[in-house]
C-alpha cells in the first residue's frame, strides 16, 4: 500500500524517509560538530589571548613572563608556539580540518597545562579540571574523527578517518608534550 503525500511529509519531518535527520549517524555527526566547535573555538580564543592580548588576554610578553616563571627555556619562543598551536589547532578542530592532527596539538598543549598546574588540586581556578576536560575532548575527537560535517570530508587524502590515524595523532601529542616537558623545562 503506497504512502499518501501527507504520510510521506510527516515521516520526513519526524526523521524517516530521506530527511537529513533520518539516520542515527547524523546525530553523532551533529554532536561531533558541536564538540569540535566548542573545543576548537575555545582553544583559538586562548591562543588569541596569548599572542595578541585579545579577549582580556595577557599578550605575548606577559605570557612569555609566565613561561619563564614556570621554568621553560626560551620563554618567548614557547609562548609563541603555545599561542600559535592553540590558535591554528583550535581553528582546524572547529572546521574539521586535519582533525586528528589538530587534536594532537591540543593534546600536547593540555598535557603541558596540566603539568604546570599539577599539585594545585583538581578544581578551578588553580586546579586541572578545565584542562582535563579539554584534553579528554581533544583525545576523543582525534580518535572518533570529525564526523560528516567537516572540511576533512572534502579533502582527497584524509577523507576516510581511521582509528589508527587518531591513535597515531594522540601518541604524537603525548610525545611532543613529553619532549617539551623534559627538554625545554627546567
Amino acid at each position: 500500500m503506497p504512502l499518501s503525500a501527507s504520510t510521506r511529509a510527516s515521516t520526513a519531518v519526524l526523521g524517516g524517509g530521506r530527511s537529513p535527520f533520518a539516520s542515527a549517524h547524523h546525530g553523532g555527526d551533529i554532536g561531533l560538530l558541536l564538540l569540535r566547535c566548542a573545543v576548537g573555538l575555545t582553544m583559538a580564543v586562548h591562543g588569541g589571548q596569548k599572542l595578541f592580548g585579545w579577549f582580556n588576554g595577557a599578550g605575548l610578553d606577559s605570557t612569555a613572563g609566565f613561561f619563564a616563571s614556570e621554568g621553560y627555556a626560551a620563554p618567548k619562543t614557547m609562548a609563541t608556539i603555545a599561542g600559535l598551536t592553540e590558535t591554528f589547532c583550535g581553528l582546524g578542530l572547529a572546521i574539521g580540518l586535519l582533525t586528528p592532527l589538530a587534536g594532537a596539538g591540543i593534546v600536547g598543549i593540555m598535557l603541558n597545562a596540566i603539568a604546570m598546574k599539577w599539585g594545585n588540586g583538581f578544581f578551578n581556578p588553580a586546579g586541572i579540571e578545565y584542562d582535563l576536560i579539554l584534553l579528554a575532548a581533544a583525545v576523543s575527537l582525534a580518535l572518533a574523527g570529525p564526523g560528516r560535517f567537516a572540511v576533512d570530508r572534502l579533502l582527497p587524502v584524509p577523507r576516510a578517518h581511521r582509528l589508527s590515524h587518531g591513535i597515531a595523532a594522540v601518541a604524537l601529542g603525548v610525545v611532543s608534550a613529553a619532549i617539551v616537558l623534559m627538554a625545554l623545562r627546567d
